[in-house]
């Protein structure tokens, strides 16, 4: 007799407890029984550091890594006089990781002539100054891109702008040992107290240049240019399936796939048998 189960383990974890039984046998007496478990690399045994294998054939599995087909296989007796009765279990072991959510800012500053120094160093500036403000959080912000260009003003002449896209993302918690309590240490928490921190110095910056009565300098922000998108993103060969997995339609898995890049769709590859394949 054959069963088939899924089961789902966040990468590099350990399993929950995988029985080498099913309900009904579980509430029986068996005579000698015999559990053997084999995975996608072959037999397993508790010889191996990252298996563990009880007296009575369950499973857990350390620092989990290579999803597959996993069976269990049981011969056992009803009394001592019958001969061995045998049952097969497979169990679909998929890794997976949770999404990370980051946010995506664009601005855009009034600016120095294109090429000048005042600019490459004022983007410099900025990012430092981001990064100070979201620190305490454990969050990180990024430059993904600053780019000047000449525009052609409404009913005006030239001006240069730089247009920039930075992110904003949480950081491990496990990497930045803070003292925090638990609801203020998750990830999606810090990152959203990030989120305000940046939108506000943004708003200060538009109000500080209202109230000066000195002209504005060189490089300023542009009043209304701040715009925010959240993203969720796999790592590079994961991606999200709720139609595959019902059972977990927000991990980041998919065997029979690859995803090439940080997003969230996987394409489909039968060939693929790696968990986390960036190629076909």
């Amino acid at each position: 007799i054959f069963f088939s189960v899924k089961v789902y383990v966040k990468l590099n974890h350990n399993s929950p407890r995988i029985l080498c039984l099913t309900n009904h046998l579980r509430n029986l007496e068996l005579i000698d029984p015999k559990f053997r478990w084999n995975g996608p690399g072959g037999g397993l045994s508790s010889e191996n550091s990252s298996v563990e294998i009880s007296p009575t054939g369950t499973l857990v599995l350390r620092n989990f890594k290579l999803s597959g087909v996993y069976t269990c296989s049981i011969f056992y007796k009803l009394t001592a006089m019958q001969p061995y009765k045998n049952l097969s279990i497979k169990y679909l072991i998929y890794a997976y990781s949770d999404p990370k959510a980051y946010y995506e800012f664009t601005a855009r500053y009034h600016a120095a002539p294109c090429n000048n120094y005042y600019n490459t160093y004022f983007e410099r500036t900025l990012i430092q100054i981001l990064n100070k403000l979201v620190d305490e959080l454990s969050c990180e912000v990024t430059l993904i891109k600053a780019e000047c260009h000449h525009v052609k003003m409404q009913r005006g002449g030239l001006q240069n702008e730089i247009f920039f896209t930075f992110s904003v993302a949480s950081l491990d918690r496990e990497k930045h040992n803070r003292l925090c309590q638990e609801s203020a240490c998750d990830a999606f928490h810090r990152l959203n107290k990030a989120k305000h921190l940046i939108e506000r110095f943004f708003k200060q910056q538009v109000e500080i240049s209202r109230k000066s009565s000195e002209p504005l300098p060189e490089i300023y922000y542009i009043e209304g240019t701040l715009k925010m998108v959240r993203i969720e993103r796999c790592y590079p060969g994961y991606g999200i399936n709720a139609l595959i997995h019902p059972d977990c339609p927000e991990c980041c898995g998919n065997p029979g796939s690859y995803n090439p890049s940080n997003g969230i769709h996987c394409l489909q590859c039968d060939s693929s048998l790696i968990y986390g394949a960036t190629k076909c």
